[in-house]
């Protein structure tokens, strides 16, 4: 098993779980949160991946407002120490030019890899998943990734300031497709935005996970995704 971390993650809730201790408490609960994952997954092999720099984030070209929300977020003070420690003795790989995400979802198969993550965004990759918080395995299919996805394009996502539908929440997103087949996802998402179908697609390409390398999201007809 490989395990494929989301070390931005490590690297965020073990800085700001020492914000008040000395750099090296951060340092050991980095190493002892890394250990513990590939522990629980009992993966013989792990790969971490850690996000680039905003320039090189393509998502910013598609719109200079993504996670702008974030702007006024107090970084931990371990914050760089962290993810430093993570590639100097972890190997992290810092993704250029994509997020770390992207990078778990590229290398996640069906079988014999497992996403590492707390991120319910990662729920649209299919393949086994592990919450190392709750501590909880999750499998998910083809057609439940596909839902997850479409979900997202209603409800936006708020932490990255993606807007979605107004008024429409997760609940109320998933019965609008809950009877429909996964074909028709693209279609009753694309209605839902009342005709600002720019803005859609856009909020596609945004939340949605690349699968392969450069797999940006592309709506080659009215029923399709890539």
């Amino acid at each position: 098993m490989i395990a494929l971390i989301d070390a931005d993650i490590v690297a965020y809730r073990c800085a700001a779980s020492a914000e008040k201790d000395d750099m090296s408490i951060a340092l050991i609960r980095t190493e002892l949160l890394m250990k513990e994952i590939i522990s629980a997954t009992d993966a013989t092999e792990y790969k971490a991946f850690l996000s680039g720099t905003k320039e090189t984030n393509f998502r910013y070209t598609i719109d200079p407002t993504y996670k702008a929300n974030r702007a006024a977020l107090i970084r931990p003070v371990h914050l760089d120490a962290c993810k430093q420690f993570l590639v100097t003795h972890w190997k992290a790989e810092v993704c250029t030019g994509y997020e770390a995400d992207d990078g778990m979802g590229i290398n996640q198969k069906p079988s014999g890899t497992v996403i590492c993550s707390i991120d319910k965004d990662m729920l649209q990759v299919p393949g086994q998943h592990y919450n190392f918080v709750k501590k909880e395995f999750t499998q998910v299919t083809a057609d439940q990734g596909l839902k997850s996805f479409y979900i997202q394009t209603l409800v936006g996502d708020r932490s990255d300031g993606i807007t979605g539908v107004v008024g429409i929440g997760p609940v109320k997103a998933a019965k609008i497709l809950d009877p429909l087949l996964p074909e028709e996802y693209y279609t009753a998402c694309k209605a839902m935005y009342d005709g600002d179908v720019d803005r859609y697609h856009s909020n596609c390409k945004l939340l949605w996970i690349w699968r392969e390398p450069n797999g940006t999201w592309k709506a080659h007809d009215e029923t399709k995704e890539t």
